[in-house]
């Protein structure tokens, strides 16, 4: 079971890494919230790659590809789709949006307002659409790869508590280093590779391996470490706001499709230490009084993996 998903990952990740040089971690984190059927906020500098990674990822599956430019004037419609009346038939007949697809790539979403933002919410947390009191089911699988830039502010929209929570992982690529950087340099020195990279995997097979993942062994040693992360997280005197029960669930679904993409049917302690930077931060609210003392969500959480004990139970002889 696992070396199936094992090597799933592996020609998926080869192929992205035609585009994108120098990212493994991070084509790994897209290929797991794809297993989980997770969503991803890509965050970071101008130029970095977010798009072109979403780009690569999608145009190596087989499934439908949409993207939506988030911009101030961007209607609820303009996601889900619209119910027009037909002429001929004398009927309403509705219109699907880019939300009905495979992967949805929101870019700069952040400059969507908040009435945009909201459409999302449903497509995300029940991967339906409702529409005119009619309820339509998104395809499978489904996943939202949204791009933000949080260095600039001016005529942006925060996205509320309610909708980071919806995604999987909050994602930071930074920069190359000067090899890979030389190395991009080479490959984009002729005609951008995104025009030669073709579908190497369909996105039925993705959905498909997505429910073997389920059956990635946890065992009961590992889960309750994963409640006292959550739990440290609630406690955390720096945090007014901790992880919520979708955190728990992220932080264990995503070390089970860890674990399968590293050819394991079981999950150990180093998958859920690996998972919480990105799976936590986001999903948590800094005190303002710790703000000011330059806290930040990452490093109370790597504060809290550091210190977190795990407990073995007894072992009987």
């Amino acid at each position: 079971m696992t070396t199936e998903i094992r090597n799933f990952a592996e020609v998926l990740r080869t192929n992205v890494q035609r585009v994108i040089v120098g990212k493994r971690e991070t084509i790994d984190t897209l290929i797991i919230a794809l297993l989980c059927e997770g969503h991803v906020l890509l965050e970071d500098v101008p130029g970095v790659g977010k798009t072109m990674l979403a780009r690569a990822l999608a145009m190596s599956l087989g499934g439908e590809f949409r993207r939506i430019q988030c911009t101030p004037d961007l209607l609820p419609s303009d996601i889900t789709g619209v119910s027009i009346f037909n002429q001929e038939t004398r009927h309403f007949q509705f219109m699907p949006g880019p939300a009905f697809t495979n992967i949805l790539l929101a870019d700069e979403i952040n400059r969507a307002t908040p009435r945009a933002q909201s459409a999302l919410l449903e497509c995300m947390g029940e991967r339906q659409v409702t529409v005119d009191g009619e309820t339509r089911t998104l395809l499978r699988p489904f996943l939202v790869l949204a791009t933000q830039n949080p260095i600039e502010f001016e005529g942006t929209f925060p996205l509320p508590e309610a909708q980071l929570d919806r995604f999987l992982f909050r994602v930071r690529l930074g920069y190359l280093s000067d090899v890979e950087e030389d190395a991009m340099l080479v490959a984009l020195g002729g005609r951008h590779p995104i025009e030669q990279i073709g579908t190497v995997l369909s996105g039925d097979e993705a959905a498909r391996l997505a429910e073997q993942v389920w059956a990635v062994h946890v065992d009961a040693s590992v889960r309750r470490y994963i409640v006292a992360l959550i739990q440290a997280t609630r406690s955390h005197a720096d945090l007014a706001l901790g992880a919520s029960p979708r955190g728990s669930l992220a932080l264990y679904r995503a070390a089970q499709a860890r674990a399968a993409i590293d050819g394991r049917e079981f999950v150990l302690p180093d998958d859920v230490q690996a998972i919480a930077p990105l799976a936590l931060p986001h999903r948590c609210i800094v005190r303002p009084e710790s703000e000011l003392r330059g806290r930040a969500a990452e490093e109370i959480i790597a504060e809290i993996v550091e210190k977190t004990p795990l407990d073995l139970g007894s072992v009987e002889q």
